[in-house]
């Protein structure tokens, strides 16, 4: 169990004051990295906690505590895709940062990444069964939009007609996605994202140095960007902006086989959010996302096309889709990173 962050210490508040009007199923939606997931098993734990704190937190000390801490609790039943649960399953807390790397090479490319009808109809004898010693059963299901439809229509079977004592609990990032049959039948919980000022300070505490740098290259999500250091990925990073403003020493090959041991998804955001300041900067004077390096995209920013620029961003966009199933890896790699040379230098 951790503490609850400090961004969330008042939506906690105002959940424990509500409880009567949770109903059966509640949706915790909201960007990545925000800390959904590590809440909702705040939550679950502190419902099946035998003696919790005065904030209603879980004591983390019962026996109940102890089976939930080591995913043994017979009265939490937790649903993720295969593929996340292989990489997550080392570090619970964490799980909702791994999900920009199901493709990397921690996880099998057999596993699913999806949530299957099967996960789903095994909630069954769970669902419907008197629980452990008659107590509150807790169902937590996560990226609750990676389920298939007919995984969400199984699913919806068991809202229609809930029992008594079982509380669904889904997270999701995008809940445009579930259906809205799902939505309806849930208490929809939007939660808060930290500030700046807050992330920064949050960093700051867990011995990150320049948390103003590292924050905008993760979509300013405080967990990304603790995830971003501790997978040491400044050192790649850094490697990829050296080369991309190489100008004309550039080598593709070289950068591409450097990154391919990093997920493809994460490599495409690097190049698209680079993208993005060299276009921002050229039309408004402002950037984004490598605030660091200001000086090299305004001097880089004036030598482009503009409208060349634009067009490959905008590549970029199918490439981060196929990025999740690449045919080669470094062939990806490779055709990505030409096509930079070639609008950078006009070719």
């Amino acid at each position: 169990m951790i503490d609850i962050y400090p961004w969330q210490q008042e939506i906690w508040q105002k959940m424990m004051k509500s409880q009567k009007y949770w109903g059966h199923a509640l949706i915790f939606k909201g960007k990545r990295g925000i800390g959904k997931y590590a809440f909702a098993r705040n939550l679950a734990q502190s419902l099946l906690c035998q003696s919790p704190k005065t904030d209603r937190l879980a004591c983390g000390n019962c026996l109940s505590c102890g089976w939930f801490e080591q995913n043994s609790h017979p009265n939490f039943y937790s649903v993720l895709p295969e593929a996340l649960l292989a990489v997550g399953n080392a570090d619970n807390t964490h799980i909702e940062n791994k999900e920009t790397g199901l493709t990397a090479q921690k996880a099998k490319k057999n596993l699913s990444q999806q949530i299957g009808v099967d996960q789903i109809r095994q909630l069954n004898d769970f669902v419907y069964q008197t629980g452990h010693q008659d107590g509150y059963k807790v169902i937590l299901i996560s990226p609750a939009e990676t389920m298939t439809h007919a995984a969400a229509n199984a699913l919806l079977k068991k809202l229609e007609e809930p029992p008594a004592d079982v509380l669904f609990i889904l997270v999701t990032h995008q809940v445009q996605h579930l259906l809205p049959t799902i939505r309806s039948r849930c208490q929809q919980i939007a939660m808060p994202v930290p500030n700046m000022e807050t992330s920064i300070e949050w960093l700051k505490l867990k011995g990150i140095d320049n948390p103003e740098f590292i924050l905008p290259l993760n979509d300013f999500s405080p967990l990304s960007a603790w995830s971003f250091v501790q997978e040491d990925l400044a050192t790649p990073h850094q490697h990829f902006v050296d080369q991309i403003t190489n100008g004309k020493k550039f080598d593709w090959l070289i950068l591409a086989q450097s990154l391919q041991s990093i997920n493809l998804a994460r490599v495409t955001d690097w190049l698209q959010k680079w993208c993005y300041d060299l276009v921002s900067y050229r039309t408004t004077g402002e950037i984004r996302y490598y605030l660091q390096f200001k000086s090299i995209i305004q001097a880089m920013s004036q030598q482009i096309d503009l409208i060349t620029c634009v067009t490959f961003a905008r590549e970029l966009n199918n490439h981060r889709k196929l990025s999740h199933h690449p045919l080669n890896t470094r062939l990806f790699l490779e055709e990505m990173f030409i096509r930079y040379s070639e609008m950078i230098h006009g070719k």
